[in-house]
C-alpha cells in the first residue's frame, strides 16, 4: 500500500538465523544486542533498501537477513495489505453502531420512545459500564482465541444489537440495547491497537496507527451521510428514519464480521499467509526492536499486579482519559450543537460530515511527520492545543455561526489526531505480550471512563451555548497535556538512567522476557 513506507529494520535478539554462539550467518554479533552493547528500542535510524552481503544473500542495513524470494519493501506492503485494512473496517462499522444514536436523534429517536431528561444522556453512559469492565478481559481472551475468531465474534454480535436497537419500543429496549452493545464492543478498540503492536516496530507503526484510528473520522463522516439519505426512508414499511440507521447499519455491519470470521488477521505466529522464513523475519524485527515478545506465555493476575505497579502506566491512562471526554462529547453531541445553528435534519447531518473528513487527513499528516521524525511527544501536544482553541471560541462566540461551524473543525482534528498519536507512543513503549496486553486495555479502559462523563457534559436543557460543556471538555484536554509532559519527563529521565547503568549484569533471556520494557537494555520511544 502506498501509504505506508517501511522504515529501518534493525538487528533482532536472537532471530533463528544466528549461530550457536551468537555470530550471524552473515558474521554479524547477535551477542550485541543480547548483551546490551546495542540497546534494544535505540539500534539505528534511516531508511534503506536491503542490500547482498558479501556472501551474497539479502540482508538489511541492519544485517537481519531477509528471505531470498522477496524484499523488505514487498513483505511490508503485504502485511499491510492483510493486516491495516482488516483492522480500520473492523473499527469503521464498530466505532458507527456505537455513535448513530446520535444521528438517530435528529431525526426523532428521544421522541418516538418518550425519552425525558435525561434519559437519552443515561442511555449513552450505560454503554459504557461493561465497555470498561470487561476491556482487560477481553484482551486477555483475545489471545487465547486468535483475534481471527475473538473480534469476529465480538464484531457480530454487536452489529445484532444494533439491529435489535432499531426495534426497541421503550426507555427500558433501549438501555438493555446500549448494554450489550458495550458488551461485544469492549475489545474491538484494545483488541486492534494490541494485534497493530504485535506486527509492526516502533518507527513502523503511527502511520498504521493513524490510518486504523482514523477510521473513527471517516465513521463520523460516513455516518452523516448515510443518516442524511437513510433518514428519507422515514415511514418505510411503518419504521421511522431513525430505526431505518439502526437496522441498516447494524445489518451490513453483521455481513462485514462474518466475512471476517475467515479472513481476519491474527498474530504473526499464526498467520498461514506468510511462509515460515517470513514470520521468522517479522518476529527477528520484532525483537531487535522489543525484546522477546512471548506470545506463547499466558497472562495471569499476577502480571496484572506487576505491570500496573508502574506509575507510566498510569499516566498512560491519564493522557488517554483526557480526550476521551471531548473525543466522545464530539461524536454524540456535534450533530445536537449543529441543530443550534438552525438548519434542518438532513443538512445537520451533511454539515456534520465535514469536521469528520478534515479530521482524518490532519491525522494522516500528523502521523506521517511523527514517523519521519521517529518522535511522539510534540506531536501530541500539537495538535491537543487545537481542541483547547476550538472550545474556547464555542465560550467566547455566540453570534458568528461560522466561527462556530469553524471551531468544530479544530475540535475534531486536534482530537482525533492526537489520540493516535497518544495510544501508539504508550503501546509501542510497551514490551512483550503480557505488559502490552496489560497495558493496553488499562489505558483504553480507564481512559473511557471518561466517555461516561462526557454523556453528561452536554444536557438538552443547556442548549444552545452548552457552556457547561465546552469548559468541562477545556479541563479534561488540559489534563491529558500535562499527563504528556510528565510521561514524557518519566520516559527521559528512565533512558538517562539506562544509559549511566551497567549494562552487561548478567540478565538471562527469560528475564529479559519477563521484564519486557523494563529490560535494562530497551530504550523508550520520546
Amino acid at each position: 500500500m502506498g501509504l505506508f513506507k517501511k522504515s529501518a529494520p534493525s538487528t533482532p535478539e536472537d532471530n533463528g538465523y544466528a549461530s550457536k554462539e551468537g555470530a550471524s550467518v552473515f558474521g554479524t554479533d547477535n551477542n550485541a544486542v543480547l548483551h546490551g552493547d546495542v540497546p534494544i528500542g535505540n539500534i539505528g535510524s534511516g531508511v534503506r533498501d536491503a542490500s547482498p552481503d558479501v556472501a551474497g544473500g539479502n540482508v538489511d542495513e541492519f544485517n537481519i537477513p531477509v528471505p531470498p524470494h522477496t524484499t523488505h519493501a514487498k513483505l511490508m506492503r503485504r502485511i499491510d495489505f492483510h493486516v491495516v485494512p482488516f483492522l480500520a473496517l473492523l473499527y469503521l462499522v464498530a466505532f458507527l453502531d456505537r455513535i448513530n444514536i446520535a444521528n438517530a436523534k435528529v431525526f426523532y429517536l428521544a421522541t418516538d420512545l418518550n425519552l425525558t431528561g435525561v434519559q437519552y444522556n443515561t442511555a449513552l453512559t450505560i454503554f459504557f459500564v461493561p465497555y470498561i469492565a470487561f476491556e482487560l478481559a477481553s484482551n486477555i481472551l483475545l489471545k487465547r482465541f486468535s483475534p481471527r475468531v475473538w473480534l469476529s465474534c465480538c464484531g457480530m454480535g454487536f452489529a445484532a444489537v444494533t439491529v435489535f436497537q432499531g426495534l426497541v419500543q421503550n426507555y427500558g429496549g433501549l438501555l438493555a440495547t446500549r448494554f450489550f452493545l458495550g458488551l461485544f464492543e469492549c475489545g474491538m478498540f484494545p483488541g486492534c491497537f494490541y494485534l497493530l503492536g504485535m506486527w509492526y516496530r516502533r518507527e513502523d507503526a503511527q502511520r498504521r496507527y493513524s490510518f486504523f484510528f482514523s477510521s473513527t473520522s471517516l465513521a463520523g463522516a460516513f455516518g452523516g451521510l448515510l443518516a442524511s439519505a437513510i433518514g428519507k426512508m422515514n415511514e418505510l414499511r411503518g419504521y421511522s428514519g431513525w430505526r431505518w440507521i439502526f437496522i441498516l447499519e447494524g445489518s451490513v455491519s453483521f455481513i462485514i464480521c462474518f466475512i471476517f470470521l475467515f479472513t481476519f488477521p491474527s498474530f504473526p505466529e499464526q498467520a498461514k499467509w506468510l511462509r515460515e522464513d517470513e514470520r521468522e523475519y517479522v518476529k527477528a524485527r520484532l525483537r531487535a526492536d522489543q525484546g522477546n515478545n512471548a506470545a506463547e506465555r499466558k497472562v495471569t493476575f499476577r502480571d496484572i499486579l506487576t505491570v500496573m505497579k508502574d506509575y507510566k502506566i498510569i499516566l498512560g491512562g491519564f493522557m488517554y482519559f483526557g480526550l476521551i471526554v471531548p473525543a466522545y462529547s464530539y461524536a454524540f453531541f456535534s450533530p445536537a450543537i449543529i441543530a443550534t445553528y438552525k438548519y434542518g435534519t438532513i443538512q445537520t447531518q451533511l454539515h456534520s460530515v465535514p469536521p469528520w473528513a478534515t479530521a482524518f487527513g490532519f491525522s494522516m499528516i500528523v502521523a506521517y511527520f511523527s514517523d519521519k521524525a521517529k518522535h511522539r511527544f510534540l506531536f501530541t501536544i500539537g495538535p491537543i492545543c487545537l481542541p483547547i482553541a476550538g472550545f474556547s471560541m464555542l465560550l467566547a462566540i455566540h453570534d458568528n455561526l461560522h466561527a462556530e461551524y469553524a471551531a468544530l473543525f479544530l475540535i475534531c482534528a486536534g482530537t482525533y489526531s492526537a489520540m493516535p498519536v497518544i495510544v501508539c507512543w504508550f503501546s509501542m513503549n510497551l514490551a512483550g505480550h503480557h505488559r502490552r496486553a496489560i497495558g493496553v486495555a488499562w489505558q483504553i479502559g480507564f481512559g473511557n471512563i471518561g466517555g461516561i462523563i462526557a454523556t453528561y457534559a452536554f444536557i438538552s436543557t443547556d442548549a444552545p451555548r452548552y457552556t457547561k460543556g465546552y469548559a468541562i471538555c477545556i479541563a479534561f484536554v488540559l489534563v491529558s497535556a500535562i499527563s504528556c509532559c510528565l510521561y514524557f519527563a518519566a520516559l527521559v529521565m528512565e533512558n538517562r538512567r539506562r544509559e549511566k547503568a551497567v549494562r552487561d549484569v548478567g540478565i538471562t533471556e527469560y528475564e529479559k522476557t519477563e521484564l519486557g520494557d523494563l529490560n535494562p537494555d530497551f530504550r523508550y520511544m520520546l
